[in-house]
């Protein structure tokens, strides 16, 4: 199962995450694309959600920074080998205090999260409701409790909302900027790369404004092409054969991708602004 390999990803940065901070983290759950079943080796990140208890102080909050270093040093070496700049198996996540977890889910205050080169204290973007509800419907328990047992509350009145303020805010600036003039958020990886990575994203929240489920980015290329027009079909194929790493057609025009990339996610946000009216 290739689930399996991201659990063994996750307890190598355990070990070093208790040497760093012995007996802090007592919960540690896989969430994302490992809690879909969507993981792939080589392929995908491991996010997950690390529960602390004890004192958190400034002690700790430099371990965590340190953690975020150390515990992808095997990854990023490996990657670092095989000349791959978007290092996949990289451990992105963030961490939360004990005594919040059952929180209603935008009630609580991350303790720190890290992501590819970036930490951050006092914030942690998958603490939000599509995650929270994630975590507890198919979270993967590494260290600690079933997610069952938690009492967490992902407050699914706010699931839609929560959605669709993504889309008119993150999404629609990205969008925007393909448009007029691709980012280039990862100088090493090509724009049409980029484009064709995050492209799968705004699918994804469409379909839980729509439905209510959450999906991963694979199933979100096909109900893309199930929902949207025609047109959009290559650059979609074209994602999901990235995503995945199988044969699939070449997009025959790679430097057209990010402005298409951009239309196609203001022609996915306006669909939900419908959905919503």
């Amino acid at each position: 199962m290739p689930q399996s390999e991201a659990v063994r990803i996750a307890a190598r940065y355990l070990a070093t995450a208790d040497r760093l901070l012995p007996g802090k983290i007592v919960g540690c759950y896989l969430i994302g694309s490992a809690a879909l079943g969507a993981w792939r080796a080589g392929r995908s990140d491991v996010d997950f959600i690390a529960v602390l208890d004890g004192d958190r102080g400034e002690r700790e909050l430099r371990r965590l920074r340190m953690l975020h270093i150390a515990g992808n040093l095997r990854t990023a070496g490996r990657a670092l080998l095989r000349a791959d700049p978007s290092i996949p198996g990289t451990m992105n996540g963030a961490f939360a205090a004990a005594e919040d977890m059952n929180k209603p889910v935008t009630r609580i205050r991350p303790l720190a999260a890290h992501s590819g080169r970036t930490f951050k204290r006092g914030a942690g973007f998958d603490v939000n409701p599509v995650m929270w509800k994630v975590l507890l419907e198919g979270g993967i328990p590494v260290r600690g409790d079933s997610p069952d047992r938690l009492g967490l509350d992902p407050e699914p009145g706010r699931l839609r909302d929560w959605n669709l303020d993504q889309l008119r805010g993150h999404w629609q600036d990205w969008a925007r900027r393909c448009v007029t003039d691709p980012p280039r958020d990862k100088p090493l990886i090509p724009a049409h790369r980029q484009a064709l990575a995050r492209v799968l994203g705004p699918p994804r929240l469409h379909h839980t404004i729509a439905t209510g489920g959450v999906i991963a980015k694979e199933t979100a290329a096909e109900y893309a092409m199930d929902t949207f027009d025609a047109r959009w079909h290559p650059m979609l194929r074209a994602a999901l054969a990235q995503r995945t790493g199988e044969p699939g057609p070449e997009f025959p025009e790679p430097g057209r991708l990010p402005r298409l990339a951009g239309e196609f996610t203001l022609e996915v946000i306006a669909a939900a602004a419908r959905l919503a009216q």
